[in-house]
């Protein structure tokens, strides 16, 4: 899944010029987190978010910094920030040169930008030209559109397990002595663990192959150290309420 598969098209965007109560009224009545700033020749020239509003000398929100501290920034950032706080226009208060992707940036890139750089929005672009841009809801709504999709009906008892296995193989915290019955899509795992997030691990991966209709956990926990033993809530349960009260 990339870019232009996910993005919102019709972008609603706003003037450098224009002045800051307009973008905060149209943030408001559309919904929107964040603008665009385009510039008369079409060029994205920043973005204005609801971050830039939280600082203001309105509503008594300017920084207020000790003289030392004042005296390590220096009169450049003091001056930046008095901008930031007191300007009128959205070219005061926008991020600059905001960070963006090309239409064809793939899913698991769009995420780790947006982490590693600490943005909520990625405006997407065709060479210069705005095309669409890229939220966090938009990464929502494409996360609940995979969990729609039709599942495979001709994935058999034999095709889960060989797919639960396989993936499994592959994970550094996989399972000591792992294994997988299956019968009409209903999984059961068995094996050791010594951890007991290797537990939900396991069984997140099992519930994501394609056919599986309910995950049993049997996997068994062990301490490394003093060797206790302790088996997996579900046998427990089960144990419980038998009718002879037997474990």
């Amino acid at each position: 899944m990339r870019a232009h598969e996910i993005m919102t098209r019709d972008v609603i965007t706003i003037s450098p010029h224009a002045s800051i109560m307009d973008a905060a009224n149209i943030m408001l009545r559309c919904h929107l987190s964040g603008l665009p700033v385009m510039g008369e020749d079409g060029t994205l020239k920043g973005i204005i978010s609801e971050g830039d509003f939280l600082r203001r000398s309105e509503i008594g929100t300017g920084r207020r910094r000790s003289s030392w501290l004042q005296f390590f920034t220096g009169p450049g950032r003091a001056a930046i920030d008095f901008v930031h706080e007191r300007g009128r226009r959205v070219e005061d208060v926008m991020t600059s040169d905001p960070i963006t992707v090309d239409e064809q940036t793939p899913l698991d890139e769009l995420v780790g930008i947006m982490e590693k750089k600490g943005v909520k929005r990625l405006p997407v672009m065709n060479g210069k030209m705005l095309v669409g841009i890229i939220t966090r809801a938009n990464i929502l709504q494409a996360v609940a559109s995979l969990a729609e999709e039709i599942p495979d009906l001709t994935a058999d008892d034999q095709h889960i397990r060989d797919s639960i296995l396989r993936q499994i193989r592959d994970m550094d915290w996989r399972p000591a002595g792992f294994q997988v019955t299956v019968r009409n899509g209903v999984v059961h795992l068995h094996g050791v663990i010594f951890d007991d997030s290797t537990r939900k691990a396991a069984i997140v991966l099992a519930k994501n192959i394609a056919g599986v209709n309910k995950v049993h956990d049997h996997l068994c926990f062990v301490d490394t150290y003093s060797g206790y033993y302790v088996e997996s809530p579900e046998n427990i349960k089960a144990a419980v309420n038998r009718p002879d009260g037997h474990s």
